[in-house]
């Protein structure tokens, strides 16, 4: 059976349906109305004379049919997207959208910096940037790239590692005038915490050849890091932060480090893309671009953990 112009648009739109979840957002995502993305759906069914989707009022899941046709619908998709990025990439300067989602706190302190410089360096290519600390369906909301701080999950996905960020244990002032300062990991667990929500609730440490766990617990829990900083800066218990948010606050003296000479773990940061997108050339060059950025970033954090560790030694 031939395949027509027109069926190969239904196709394009029946993969969408099936990644975006609801034909609402397929149809947001590819800029027809609900109506006319019902229409390809109907359509497809008819010329191909089996059901590809059950549906309902809330939902809709895919039949054996409907499973076998999308893996086919899905190649052509890409094929079509990666033939237009081939194109892009033909140009002397690369141009076009690129939307990023990030968490807050990572994202003002360091990944909004790095955007600055790749602006400058690449005035064509746009820029929408979302920060949130939640972890965002970058298939359903169309994310050319993710910026986040875990291992890939999602199979379908792809991602790359930018960087690793130092940590280390932090209160204020004020809250060890009251409260004393731990010398021993075992001490950790008798002092209160601000809890950041989207990490375990345990502390890792290691010195030598000895290792630590220490469950901790506090009365305020924050899914934010700013949010978790700041009420460590104001004397409501210890935390784990990365040492490039710490350092300023240091040197400021509204925070002071404990533990120095102990190891923590660090935090692995990584680029989430959707498959395929890594042959477009504007998002190679923000992943390239960002990667080197946060070399930059790392030499000092480690100029500063090891003026850290240093302290820790003689303290």
């Amino acid at each position: 059976m031939n395949v027509s112009f027109e069926q190969l648009k239904s196709m394009v739109v029946f993969a969408q349906v099936v990644e975006q979840g609801n034909l609402t957002a397929a149809a947001k995502h590819i800029g027809l109305s609900r109506a006319v993305v019902s229409y390809h759906l109907k359509k497809l069914e008819s010329q191909l004379g089996v059901k590809l989707l059950n549906r309902s009022t809330r939902s809709l899941s895919l039949t054996q049919a409907g499973n076998e046709y999308y893996q086919s619908c899905r190649i052509i998709a890409e094929q079509a997207t990666l033939a237009n990025q081939q194109m892009e990439n033909l140009k002397h300067e690369p141009e076009g959208l690129l939307k990023i989602t990030c968490p807050v706190n990572v994202g003002l302190q360091m990944v909004v910096p790095a955007l600055n410089e790749f602006r400058r360096l690449y005035p064509k290519i746009e820029l929408d940037v979302m920060l949130t600390d939640e972890v965002v369906n970058i298939m359903q909301e169309g994310i050319d790239l993710a910026i986040r701080g875990a291992p890939l999950v999602d199979s379908s996905l792809q991602a790359s590692k930018l960087s690793t960020l130092a940590t280390c244990l932090c209160g204020a002032p004020d809250y060890f005038k009251k409260r004393g300062r731990p010398t021993t990991p075992t001490d950790l667990e008798q002092h209160d915490w601000v809890i950041y929500k989207l990490t375990s609730g345990a502390i890792k440490l290691s010195k030598g050849s000895r290792s630590y766990s220490v469950a901790v617990k506090g009365t305020i829990s924050t899914n934010n890091a700013a949010a978790r900083t700041a009420f460590i800066e104001g004397g409501h218990g210890l935390g784990r932060i990365p040492v490039y948010d710490a350092w300023p606050k240091i040197q400021a003296g509204t925070l002071e480090t404990i533990l120095d000479d102990y190891q923590l773990s660090n935090i692995d940061i990584y680029g989430v893309f959707p498959p395929g997108s890594a042959s477009s050339k504007k998002l190679r060059l923000l992943i390239d671009y960002l990667k080197e950025y946060f070399i930059r970033v790392d030499r000092q954090a480690l100029q500063n953990n090891l003026l850290l560790a240093n302290k820790g030694a003689y303290s």
